[in-house]
């Protein structure tokens, strides 16, 4: 399996200096760890999902942005 992790960050819009980390873990679960404050880079939020559950995130979010395609 290969060690790989995705960090998005947050739009320029929204003038916020946070970023999301998601990878998967050792047991399997999908990470989404939050980073909130430039200063201290180990100061973060995470959840980990299982994939059921990753899976119903995943649809949800999909929803949501084609909310904002549609307006």
């Amino acid at each position: 399996m290969a060690k790989v992790s995705y960090v998005f960050h947050s739009s320029e819009i929204s003038e916020l200096d946070t970023k999301a980390e998601c990878f998967l873990n050792t047991l399997g679960e999908i990470v989404i760890q939050l980073y909130t404050d430039k200063d201290d880079p180990y100061y973060c939020q995470l959840i980990a999902l299982d994939k059921s559950t990753a899976i119903k995130f995943a649809k949800t979010l999909r929803t949501e942005i084609n909310k904002i395609e549609n307006e």
